[in-house]
This record gives structure tokens, C-alpha cells and sequence, in this order.
């Protein structure tokens, strides 16, 4: 968590006396990787950094804002239709005009806020920041909406404010993260079940590739119409509730490529059962073999994977690590890696040298530490 103390400092200087710290982390994700969009399930879990912002009302319609990482100021009226062009606060102003039209009486605020979340990780600060002002404005307006509500209203903002049509992963378990435990979440219900994560004799580590390969057309749009056409086929709203039996029976009147793709899904919505019955039991090896399952499937079937990943995860295979995969979309990114605590030490000097020694470049471990999700300091 980003040290607040300087956050608190910094409004002082800024805005004068002092206003309310609040905090919403970043988020990992275990397994159930291109499932949200198939109504399936994932897996994730809050992380221990994330964005934090002091914020007070001030009794106006302006917002005032001052970004600490980039240094950068920004002001706007509540009232305005169109907001600011800079990205990183049409977030902000997105969650605003969001609470508003949930009904929440929103009025002007000042806010300094930052972030720790390893840039490039894939970690959701975007998440992280929604997150924090509609957990934040929630509080200081009286709001009273639940937490789904405000997760939901982080969704809108990507959807609305910056163009980006996200699931609901990423601001879910950033409202309701918990310690010691990761969250099965169904995709198509919103139902979801909290896990227990106490593994005493591992660790969960990040290894950022550092790299990201940008693909000519829409290689996500491509793997999704591909199981949009093999569910109409099989007449069902969404793969998850395709059965094994009727896609094998479809086989020969779909194509190979959309077959594999099928295949990745049926096989991921299986793993993460098979992962939540392994932690029920604390059997956190079967939860890694499942996580190197994924992977294959990821790489082979769905084809999502590249070089750089799949030599991250076979390193980690070759060193003894319990479980590895890619996290996140793919073609770039992190491999999320179950280690055990005696191995980690050697697993993280041995893969950093293997990796510079096969492509030239540096890749970055990450520790996570799974922690609560949006709350007020």
C-alpha cells in the first residue's frame, strides 16, 4: 500500500488541513482465465497494493484533483456533460456522474490520490482506482449502495468513460477482497463463494515477462466469436453450459480452430471446481497442477500464449515450482507462479538468469500477498 502519510502531506500542500484516506487494492487472478465472457467462473483474490486517496467535499460543484504519480492536476464541475480528455481522470469523473445516476447526492471534492501497483503486472489499477473513489464518495455522501453496486459502477466508467468493455473481475474483487482467502466468482450470476488461501508452505509470485506483443486484428474478439458460434450451434446462451458430450457430437461441423477453443473453455470451468475442492482440503499441489492444465490449454488450444510465457512457465516447470501460468488476456504479461517456500529463493534467481540469458531482457518477480479489499483508513 502506497504510503499514505505522504498522500496526507501532499493535500496539505495542495488543499489545505486534511481530508479521509481510503484504500482499494489491485487483484491476481488464480485460475478461470477467458471465462468471464463465456459466463464461466474465475478465481481471484485482493492484493496488498492498490490506489489510495485522501478526499474531502468542499462544498462546491467542482472537483479538484491532483495526481501524485504523474504530477498532474485536474478540475471539472460536476454538472459537466463531457469531463476531462486526460484518461487517467475521466476514471475519476466516470465513477462521479455514475454515482450520481445511481442516485447518490454527490457533491464537489478535492482528492490527491497514488498508487503502488507494479506497472505492466496486469494487476487492475484502473480497477483499483474506480474502485477507491466510488468506495470513497459512497462514504462521504451517504451513499448507500452495496458493494457489487459500486463494483458495477467501476465496470460502467471502463465501459462509458474510456472505451474499454471489461468484465466485472477486476472491480469485484477489488470491492470485496478479503484476507486469507481468493473468491470464486460465477461470471453470469454475480453469485460468489470465498475460499480459504492460507498456504503456509508456499508462496504466490508474479514473474513479469516484461513484454507485449501487439497482434494485427482483434485476436479476443476472433476467440470469442469463435465460442459464441460453437454455443448457437450447441443451443445454449453460453459455452459454460456446453456438456463435453455435445461438443464432441459437433465436432465434424465446426472448425478445428473453433473446436480447440471450445475445448480450452469446458476444460477451464472443470479446473476451477477442481481448484475449489482442492483448497476446501488445503491440497495445494493439485491446485498448481491445475494451474500448469491451464497453461497447456491457454498456449495450445486457445492460443493466447507467446515465447516469452511459455518459456517462463516451462522454467518454472524444470525448477520444481508447484504450479505455473500465464495471468491476464495473454501475448504479453505475467506467469502467476505457486512456489513452495523452501524452492522460492532458488526459483527466482535461476529464472531471472535463464530468461536473460534466452531473450536479452530482464523479467521482474512480484510477491502478492493477498489482502482486504476497498475500505476507508
Amino acid at each position: 500500500m502506497k504510503n499514505t502519510d505522504s498522500l496526507k502531506q501532499q493535500f496539505r500542500t495542495h488543499f489545505g488541513g486534511d481530508g479521509t484516506a481510503y484504500f482499494a487494492p489491485g487483484r491476481i487472478n488464480l485460475i478461470g482465465e477467458h471465462t468471464d465472457y463465456n459466463g464461466g467462473f474465475v478465481f481471484p483474490g485482493a492484493v496488498d497494493c492498490g490506489i489510495s486517496a485522501v478526499v474531502r467535499p468542499n462544498n462546491s460543484p467542482m472537483v479538484n484533483l491532483y495526481a501524485a504519480d504523474l504530477e498532474h492536476s485536474c478540475r471539472f464541475d460536476i454538472a459537466d456533460g463531457q469531463g476531462p480528455s486526460d484518461t487517467n481522470f475521466r476514471y475519476v469523473y466516470g465513477v462521479v456522474r455514475e454515482m450520481m445516476a445511481a442516485g447518490v447526492d454527490i457533491g464537489g471534492f478535492d482528492a490527491v490520490y497514488g498508487g503502488d501497483v507494479p506497472l505492466g503486472a496486469g494487476m487492475s489499477s484502473s480497477a483499483a482506482l474506480e474502485c477507491c473513489f466510488a468506495f470513497a464518495l459512497n462514504d462521504l455522501f451517504d451513499g448507500d449502495l452495496d458493494k457489487m453496486t459500486l463494483a458495477r459502477i467501476g465496470q460502467a466508467t471502463e465501459h462509458k468513460y474510456v472505451g474499454v468493455k471489461c468484465g466485472i473481475m477486476d472491480q469485484f474483487a477489488s470491492m470485496h477482497g478479503r484476507e486469507g482467502a481468493l473468491m470464486r466468482l460465477d461470471c453470469r450470476s454475480g453469485e460468489f463463494q470465498y475460499f480459504p488461501w492460507k498456504p503456509e508452505e508456499y508462496r504466490l509470485v508474479l514473474i513479469n515477462s516484461c513484454v507485449k506483443h501487439e497482434l494485427v486484428g482483434s485476436p479476443y474478439n476472433e476467440r470469442r466469436a469463435s465460442c459464441e458460434r460453437v454455443a448457437s450451434l450447441a443451443g445454449v446462451d453460453t459455452l459454460r453450459d456446453c456438456t463435453w458430450e455435445q461438443l464432441e457430437s459437433l465436432k465434424s461441423r465446426i472448425s478445428a480452430e473453433d473446436y480447440r477453443r471450445a475445448r480450452y473453455v469446458l476444460g477451464e470451468v472443470d479446473r476451477v471446481m477442481a481448484v475449489s475442492n482442492a483448497l476446501e482440503h488445503h491440497d495445494y499441489e493439485t491446485v498448481g497442477q491445475q494451474m500448469y492444465m491451464t497453461h497447456e490449454g491457454l498456449s495450445r488450444d486457445y492460443e493466447v500464449s507467446c515465447p516469452e510465457l511459455d518459456f517462463l512457465v516451462d522454467e518454472a516447470r524444470r525448477l520444481g515450482v508447484s504450479g505455473s501460468r500465464l495471468m491476464g488476456g495473454g501475448f504479453g504479461g505475467c506467469s502467476i507462479n505457486l512456489v513452495r517456500s523452501s524452492l522460492c529463493d532458488k526459483f527466482l534467481v535461476e529464472v531471472q538468469k535463464s530468461y536473460k540469458e534466452k531473450f536479452g531482457i530482464d523479467c521482474r518477480p512480484i510477491a502478492v500477498v493477498i489482502g482486504e479489499g476497498a475500505r476507508r483508513l
